[in-house]
This record gives C-alpha cells, sequence and structure tokens, in this order.
C-alpha cells in the first residue's frame, strides 16, 4: 500500500527520509548489532544521540548558551502543572491568555497553584481571533505571561510577539515550532510535545532560561523540578529514548531542507495555496479572522453539512486522511505540518476543487 497523505493533528506524519532511515537502522543502529531502542539510556551509543540532537536543536533554533534545553516526558499537558510550579517562585498570581482549547486545559491546571489572572480572552468570538495586544489587562506583578501561539483545533494563531518586559513570557508551542524561524531569547520558557512538528509521541521539549530554575512551589515532586531535570541531563528516570533519536533525525532532516528559514517559506506557502483555494469557494469556509489564521492547522466547513461523511469517505480513497475535524468544532481540519509535502497540500486542494464540481 502507498502513503498516504495524513493530515492528522497529532500524532502527525513523520518526514519519508526519516522514516526510511529509522527502518534501515531498526534492528542494527551504526554497526552495533542492536536497535537503538535496546541500549541503555546512559551509555556512550545513546549519549552520542542525545547530544548530537540537543547541539541539532541549539543550532535550528539559536537556543542561547544561557537557556537549557531538556527533553522530558508527560506531554506538553504535563507542563501546565510544571511551568507554575517552576516559574511561581514566591509570587501568587500569574497571567494567561485565553485562545482556545489548549489554553483553557492549562489555565485550568495553573489554577491549582496560582491566582490566574485572564489577561485577554478570544471567547466572545468563539476563538476565531486573536486578542488586541492593546487590550491586554497584564500584572506586572505577575510571575509570568503564558500564552499558546497556535491553536490546533480552532486554527488560530499569533503572528506576533506578546511584549511583557520583565515578566518572564512562557509559550506552549506544540504545534509550531520549527516551523519558521524564533527569537528564544524573547521566552523564560518554550514548550512542545513533540508529536506535531519534532517526532513520535512521548517526548516533550522544554527550552527554559537559567535564572527560572530552581525555586519550586513546595512540595514539589522530583521529576516537576526542572534543576533536577537540568542537572540530569533529562535522564533522572529512563528517557524517551526512541522517541529523542526519530527527533534528532527530523533535526538533522530540517538542517538538509535548509533549516526553519527555508521551512518557513514552504509552509507560508502551502497555508496561503490552502487558503486561497477556500476563501475562492462558496462551498468552504474558514471560521478565522484572516490575520489570525494558523499555517500549521486549517479548519473549514462545507456548505452543506450533511456531505462531510461522503467528502471524508472520497478523501481516504483518494490517499487523504485525517480530515475529520475536532469534535467541539465540527467540519474539516487539515493539519500541515513540516512533513506534509506541498504535493500533498496540493493534491487536497485539488480533491476539493473535484467534490464541489461533482456536488454542485
Amino acid at each position: 500500500m502507498s502513503r498516504v497523505y495524513n493530515f492528522s493533528a497529532g500524532p502527525a506524519m513523520l518526514p519519508e527520509d526519516v522514516l526510511k532511515k529509522a527502518q534501515q537502522e531498526m534492528l542494527d543502529w551504526n554497526g552495533k548489532g542492536a536497535s537503538i531502542m535496546e541500549v541503555s539510556h546512559r551509555g556512550k551509543e545513546f549519549m552520542s544521540v542525545a547530544e548530537q540532537a540537543e547541539s541539532d536543536l541549539r543550532e535550528l533554533l539559536a537556543i542561547p548558551a544561557n537557556y537549557r534545553v531538556l527533553f522530558l516526558q508527560g506531554g506538553a499537558t504535563m507542563q501546565f502543572a510544571m511551568v507554575p510550579v517552576n516559574l511561581l517562585r514566591g509570587k501568587k498570581t500569574a497571567d494567561y491568555i485565553n485562545t482556545g482549547a489548549w489554553s483553557k486545559k492549562a489555565i485550568s491546571e495553573a489554577k491549582l497553584y496560582c491566582d490566574v489572572n485572564m489577561a485577554a480572552t478570544a471567547e466572545a468570538t468563539k476563538f476565531s481571533t486573536i486578542p488586541d495586544f492593546k487590550s491586554w489587562q497584564l500584572n506586572p506583578e505577575a510571575a509570568y505571561v503564558h500564552y499558546t501561539p497556535n491553536e490546533t483545533i480552532g486554527g488560530v494563531e499569533f503572528h506576533w510577539l506578546p511584549e511583557t518586559g520583565d515578566v518572564p513570557l512562557v509559550a506552549d508551542m506544540s504545534s509550531t515550532i520549527l516551523s519558521r524561524p524564533i527569537d528564544v531569547s524573547k521566552y523564560g520558557v518554550i514548550y512542545a510535545g513533540a508529536q506535531k512538528n519534532i517526532g513520535p509521541a512521548g517526548l516533550t521539549i522544554v527550552i527554559v532560561r537559567e535564572d527560572l530554575i530552581g525555586n519550586t512551589v513546595a512540595p514539589c515532586p522530583t521529576l516537576f523540578d526542572y534543576k533536577v531535570q537540568a542537572e540530569a541531563g533529562s535522564m533522572s528516570n529512563t528517557p524517551a529514548t526512541y522517541s529523542w533519536y526519530i527527533a534528532g533525525l527530523v533535526f538533522k532532516w530540517l538542517k538538509e531542507k535548509g533549516g526553519l528559514k527555508g521551512m518557513a517559506e514552504i509552509n507560508q506557502r502551502k497555508a496561503e495555496k490552502l487558503y486561497a483555494a477556500i476563501d475562492s469557494s462558496s462551498f468552504y469556509q474558514n471560521p478565522v479572522e484572516v490575520k489570525s489564521r494558523s499555517w500549521m492547522n486549517v479548519p473549514f466547513t462545507l456548505a452543506n453539512p450533511d456531505l462531510d461523511a461522503e467528502f471524508l469517505k472520497l478523501a481516504a480513497e483518494n490517499g487523504l486522511t485525517t480530515l475529520k475535524g475536532h469534535r467541539s468544532v465540527g467540519g474539516m481540519r487539515a493539519s500541515i505540518y513540516n512533513a506534509m509535502p506541498e504535493k500533498g497540500v496540493d493534491a487536497l486542494i485539488a480533491f476539493m476543487q473535484e467534490f464541489e464540481r461533482k456536488q454542485a
């Protein structure tokens, strides 16, 4: 069976070159006669993989020397608790920006540890916009400001960077990391689940400024302490070694593709093509304010929702899978992360146009 174009929001498709490399090394990694999954995480073989992966990630993102890079478990969802546990540092309140489902989950978890100041929310627009920065009610005494640069479910994205002064900015970049260059120095903490743009599920990347490490809320679970994880090289317990290895292959693939500047050009072009196809049709509609549209997750609805099932059935038959929208939103959603080739977006557009022609 030929490979399909998988538009899943996550776990998402991986670069084919990466999968082939992993396949070649599955039984015998680097001439060792064993899979990388079978070697000790503390042995020199895996340590070389871990060190190279961090080095390549630092190069891709131009991570400053005063930031630690952690390769953790628990998904981005665990960071909803780890962020306040590590960053409150004696303060009682934190600012949160509510732009959708994942922001709301982060807010709910943070309320277990501190007073949450909802500095801005897009709830009134049904999360179809990003709140104008002029409307934000930031607290200068907050421990940090948390936001979600890209909401996978609603398909809204920040195309600008919030200015928070001396208050550390924290970003859940699970669905946008590595899709374009960013200035890491503008953030206190960046975290991201791997299963969209980094690698398989099971790994979470945390990039944290060193001065924010070492003053946790008490009592703090040992593995929740960024200082403990940093000092142990992310190996306080056995890490997700295979996910870490695949992430390393993805980082090399990104470098071969021209780095994040090259990926940004491709990702912008993919998104613009798909939005143009939707906007030029009365058969399809995207609910998101144009200036807040995501490059990574493109939701759209059909003029007649009774045709949704037929659209999904025929799309799958044409090798275009996992296009059903999130249950809370409905319709369709095309997630077009780094590994989605441009020809996959072209194939989706061609199918959409042919489906519309036949239904008309």
